[in-house]
């Protein structure tokens, strides 16, 4: 799914010996038991590493199975936490579902100022069971971004410290308190800089962030 992406990041951390400054995450993404350990396993190798941090399931695909390996190997210390995966708010009752039936330690979904359906029901599900959340598509996919190019800064942005409509829009998702990590996407230097300067300074309120989100 992701081409080189586990090799390349697997050969940099060994070669610039950085692998315990590093949480590395990956998925395992196929039908069947032993197709699931045989993925998995590449990770292991392709990543250099005989510990991975965090292994999951992607868009639920034969979650039941895999999850039996993955609780498995988390017992033997090859896995440091589990986890299941989607990217569409209609699954949020089938990932509070699977959680319900076989509990991990992460899930990761889609949350965006524009696509705030994750507040209604499985960030506070998270909260209330101690799962920790990665919120992928921050920015609905990347259009919403382009629908604020060109419009100016509210002045509320400039009071929380954010130099860009990106910074905004990702500081109100990391400032929920039940979300753990934010996963945008990135080709460009120069916008993973200007994305990690949104968690620069304080984070806004429950109150802020209402005012946020009726200014978007």
């Amino acid at each position: 799914m992701y081409g080189r992406a586990e090799g390349v990041t697997g050969d940099l951390l060994a070669n610039m010996g950085r692998r315990d400054d590093a949480f590395i995450a990956t998925k395992v993404w196929t039908r069947g038991g032993r197709d699931g350990i045989r993925e998995m396993e590449n990770s292991f190798r392709l990543f250099h590493t005989d510990v991975i941090d965090l292994m999951q399931v992607h868009n639920l695909l034969d979650w039941r199975i895999h999850m039996d390996t993955m609780q498995g190997w988390k017992a033997e210390g090859r896995l440091r936490y589990t986890g299941y995966t989607h990217y569409r708010p209609h699954a949020f009752a089938d990932l509070m579902a699977a959680m319900r039936a076989k509990p991990v330690d992460f899930v990761q979904f889609c949350y965006s100022i524009d696509q705030r359906d994750a507040e209604d029901d499985i960030l506070p599900f998270c909260a209330a069971n101690g799962v920790a959340t990665l919120i992928n598509v921050p920015f609905g996919g990347g259009g919403l971004l382009s629908r604020l190019h060109g419009e100016p800064l509210p002045a509320l942005a400039t009071d929380l410290g954010c130099t860009s409509w990106a910074q905004f829009c990702l500081k109100y998702v990391i400032s929920h308190p039940a979300v753990t990590c934010a996963i945008p996407g990135t080709a460009n230097p120069a916008h993973m800089a200007d994305l990690l300067a949104a968690a620069k300074g304080d984070l806004p309120d429950e109150v802020t962030r209402r005012e946020m989100a009726a200014l978007f």
